[in-house]
């Protein structure tokens, strides 16, 4: 059956797909202050080889959008 696109139905639509967002801003917000925080550890520690391949590494993942 076909279902037709009611405002009920629209408004749902709406409501998941601002729940989601939401969702995916929070994963990526925690996602970004646990890589900051990894890169101020190994900046004050003073290993700045292992922080420039982060950042390197960070920049390339962040293009790319992948999260691991």
């Amino acid at each position: 059956m076909v279902q037709v696109p009611g405002q009920s139905n629209v408004d749902n639509l709406n409501t998941i797909r601002c729940e989601t967002s939401r969702q995916f801003k929070n994963i990526k917000k925690e996602y970004l202050k646990a890589e900051i925080e990894h890169l101020e550890t190994n900046g004050k520690m003073k290993n700045i080889r292992y922080l420039y391949r982060d950042i390197n590494d960070f920049k390339k993942d962040y293009h790319f959008g992948l999260i691991q």
